[in-house]
């Protein structure tokens, strides 16, 4: 960790750390990957506007988030079998966010079970949730949520078919992990994650495994996911689920105007633009693209967040500017973790933290509340 200096040297790292099947899920988008490019391609065309001879000598990069102070104006958001980066990886991702004084997104699809990680933790979660066909183990999944003490629930309504991820298919991408040779000589090489993954609590979905009938016997994540995910949801499902949620609502999801217009009436406190990492609709727009029209049309109403290519300190830094009042990261820190466990993590963290510190500096304004569109280059 000491060299790394960039999330692409953890990347990198990560890359010859874990088996490729599991880099290829955490790296990948959907079909021709048109969407993911995208995502970084058009924060990247967004300048910033320098600015000199103003003091920036007391600068402040705490915020809030769902009305909670946080250090940072970033979480960590869901990505599913994080703990096949890393054993233990949510209970090691969530540790360090909790460290950095940020929130922590636990995925539905998790390895580690709410349970396991509630019981090695110290403060409260954020649970991400997917409305499968069987609703009754959805509301166990919230009750479960609540009685682990989750401070929000992330409720993920762009999955109701999954868009089909080619390196996925390729790699035979199961939990657990297929026992193809050609994976099976590759998890061979690489005897620190075989290390870390048989000594976690888990190797297999923890919040489903025992919980979710017709599961068993299931390997492929695209078949299991297949079946289970429900082409017939809609708003009303939303208003079902705010209706067994005692605490704060997170829709995340949403590049679209209208849709975010219907997100505002829901009662939920946030939402976030979001195009699944570039991982659903291929050819949809970048979030980043659509973050000034949603923020515009509703952001009086619902408090928005944004998701979608994050690497660097700026890309935060552009992202409020346009409108958003935090973000979500995902690869970024899921790169920290596969390189370096906790450790990766907080680095990870330490890493966006000091370029949004230095580029808020560069820009002319000491608070994150100072952020706007006055610091971009029209």
């Amino acid at each position: 960790m000491r060299d790394v200096t960039c999330i692409e040297d953890l990347r990198v790292l990560a890359r010859r750390r874990i088996p490729r099947a599991f880099f290829d899920y955490a790296e990948a988008g959907s079909y021709s990957e048109e969407t993911l490019r995208a995502n970084r391609g058009d924060l990247e065309q967004i300048k910033l506007r320098q600015r000199v001879m103003v003091d920036v000598s007391s600068r402040d990069t705490a915020t809030t988030m769902l009305g909670e102070t946080v250090s940072l104006p970033f979480g960590l958001g869901p990505v599913a079998m994080t703990g096949l980066q890393r054993g233990d990886g949510e209970i090691l991702a969530c540790r360090a966010a909790h460290a950095a004084g940020i929130p922590f997104t636990m995925s539905t699809l998790s390895i580690c079970s709410i349970e396991d990680v509630a019981a090695a933790v110290a403060k409260p979660f954020w649970f991400q949730l997917y409305v499968m066909k069987d609703r009754g183990f959805v509301r166990s999944l919230v009750e479960r949520a609540a009685a682990a003490k989750c401070s929000a629930l992330v409720l993920t309504v762009d999955l109701q078919v999954l868009g089909q991820r080619h390196a996925d298919i390729k790699n035979g991408l199961s939990v657990p992990p297929s026992l193809k040779i050609k994976n099976l000589i590759n998890m061979a090489t690489k005897p620190g994650w075989v290390l870390s993954v048989l000594s976690g609590k888990r190797w297999t979905f923890g919040n489903l495994h025992g919980r979710v009938k017709g599961m068993e016997g299931v390997k492929s994540l695209a078949q299991w996911v297949g079946s289970q995910f429900d082409e017939t949801l809609s708003w009303k499902d939303v208003e079902w689920v705010r209706s067994i949620w005692p605490g704060k609502l997170i829709i995340k999801g949403i590049l679209d105007i209208e849709d975010a217009k219907l997100a505002a009436k829901t009662g939920a406190t946030a939402l976030v633009v979001s195009n699944h990492g570039g991982r659903q609709l291929d050819g949809a727009a970048s979030s980043i693209s659509m973050l000034p029209k949603i923020a515009d049309a509703v952001g009086s109403e619902i408090e928005v967040m944004f998701d979608g290519g994050i690497r660097t300190g700026q890309d935060v830094l552009r992202a409020l500017a346009l409108g958003a009042r935090s973000c979500l990261i995902g690869r970024a820190y899921i790169f920290g973790l596969a390189a370096g466990g906790e450790a990766g993590v907080a680095k990870a963290i330490g890493i966006i933290r000091n370029e949004l510190d230095v580029s808020m500096a560069l820009t002319g304004v000491r608070t994150v509340q100072d952020i706007g569109r006055h610091i971009l280059v029209q």
